[in-house]
């Protein structure tokens, strides 16, 4: 379980705190979504829960251990995913030996099903990849960690779109009941049919935190004309198949796939919550 309370963090050469008494509470066996505008703080919150930057004040806890303690415990069951990167110039076969013992349900299985699923092979120098082929590798080589936290910020970037397809194979087949992921993204539907969970930022503040079926049980989404608005829409957006629609949902009304870019607009103008 991630518990941050009464979180306050700043960059030391910004006035402004990214975050001031934030609170939220993250558990396993989920796929969260964490979604907001630029400058919302997704990546900064995504280093805090990794240790890798420290609190002004309150905390950030790993099943009850601080993250900024940098324990070998708690490190060894993270495992971040950053938007840029790059590797040395070596075989994955010796990157992998001088990093895989970190972690203790460290899969080689794993690990090449993974690669295999993003058309690559074990025997690939990592100095010669594209970026996006290195953002494939990484991927692959963090869900062979089989950390129970699994940090991903902005990884769909750079990925075509078969990719894209294949990253969702790739960790809908190594999720599990004891891990945690959370995928920090604007590319929302890249990665929608993948979460079971939604936390929207906005600055300094929690806009949304809900999962896809409180979502789905309390709003419909779908496309009215505008004879069909009706008093029960919340928010329209004009489209090419007419309104696209979020609406309360009435008891015994067919549930229907949460629109998550429409969602976002909802949230963030206020309109849903």
């Amino acid at each position: 379980m991630i518990e941050v309370k009464d979180l306050k963090f700043k960059y030391p050469c910004q006035k402004e705190w990214v975050f001031d008494g934030f609170n939220l509470q993250m558990e396993e066996n989920r796929i969260y979504g964490l979604l907001g505008k630029n400058g919302t703080g997704k990546s900064t919150l995504l280093y805090l829960i990794s240790g890798l930057l420290r609190p002004a004040a309150g905390s950030v806890l790993s099943d009850g251990i601080e993250t900024f303690s940098r324990n070998v415990e708690v490190l060894q069951e993270v495992y971040l995913v950053p938007e840029e990167f790059d590797f040395p110039s070596i075989s994955l076969e010796k990157y992998v030996k001088l990093h895989a013992p970190f972690y203790p349900r460290f899969s080689r299985e794993t690990l090449e099903s993974c690669l295999k699923d993003f058309e690559l092979t074990p025997d690939i120098h990592l100095g010669a990849l594209s970026m996006g082929q290195k953002k494939k590798v990484l991927m692959s080589f963090a869900l062979a960690s089989n950390t129970r936290l699994l940090l991903m910020d902005e990884p769909t970037n750079g990925l075509d779109i078969p990719s894209k397809s294949q990253f969702r194979k790739a960790v809908a087949n190594n999720m599990s009941e004891d891990r945690m992921i959370v995928i920090s993204t604007h590319q929302v539907h890249d990665v929608e049919s993948l979460l079971d969970h939604i936390i929207m930022l906005s600055q300094r503040e929690l806009l949304l935190n809900a999962s896809i079926q409180d979502i789905m049980d309390r709003y419909i989404f779908e496309y009215r004309q505008p004879s069909e608005m009706g008093d029960n829409v919340l928010y329209a957006e004009p489209s090419l198949q007419g309104n696209a629609v979020i609406a309360k949902r009435s008891e015994g009304e067919k549930e229907t796939q949460v629109n998550l870019e429409l969602l976002f607009n909802a949230v963030t103008k206020g309109l849903v919550k």
